[in-house]
């Protein structure tokens, strides 16, 4: 599942040039595309799942198509069925599939961030991950990760931490 090379340096270079213009310091972590997903980047680079975070983009089941972002610690699950749900004011929801995830955002699983989302589009923190020195977050391709200050994510515009986001 990797993506292509133009595409991955594209996304990640908005990924960065958002974190530069909202005054976030951070860190780019190479690695192999190979180990983007949370568990095996762990496993492979020696981090642990409650310093790493997930951001999931979530899409409504019923009536008009909505979609909202939110991260969560690697260690934990993200509670879609209530606090998602009501979050987004819809009857059902669930994790948007691999094709509307790449559709919104122009990321692939595995290498999604809360950063350089459509303006529009909701993000939600979990409280946890306030707990942390620091969180490893997707950068936009699988080919890299970005290491921040948990604090940082509330510069991004409307997001929101949110207690009991995750289970």
């Amino acid at each position: 599942m990797t993506d292509t090379y133009g595409a991955s340096a594209e996304i990640e270079s908005q990924v960065v040039s958002t974190l530069n213009k909202l005054g976030i310091n951070h860190e780019l972590i190479q690695i192999n595309p190979d180990f983007a997903d949370t568990t095996q980047f762990c496993e492979e680079y020696g981090y642990t799942l409650e310093g790493s975070g997930n951001t999931i983009i979530v899409a409504s089941k019923r009536g008009a198509k909505k979609f909202c972002a939110c991260i969560v610690q690697g260690s934990a699950r993200l509670d879609v069925n209530k606090t998602v749900k009501r979050l987004m004011g819809v009857s059902r929801a669930s994790f948007a599939s691999a094709e509307e995830t790449k559709e919104l955002t122009g990321m692939m699983i595995g290498g999604v961030t809360a950063f350089a989302l459509p303006e529009d589009l909701p993000v939600y923190a979990d409280q946890k991950l306030l707990e942390q020195d620091s969180i490893i977050l997707g950068s936009g391709s699988r080919s890299s990760k970005i290491k921040i200050a948990p604090q940082d994510i509330a510069k991004i515009p409307g997001a929101q931490f949110i207690d009991g986001l995750s289970l």
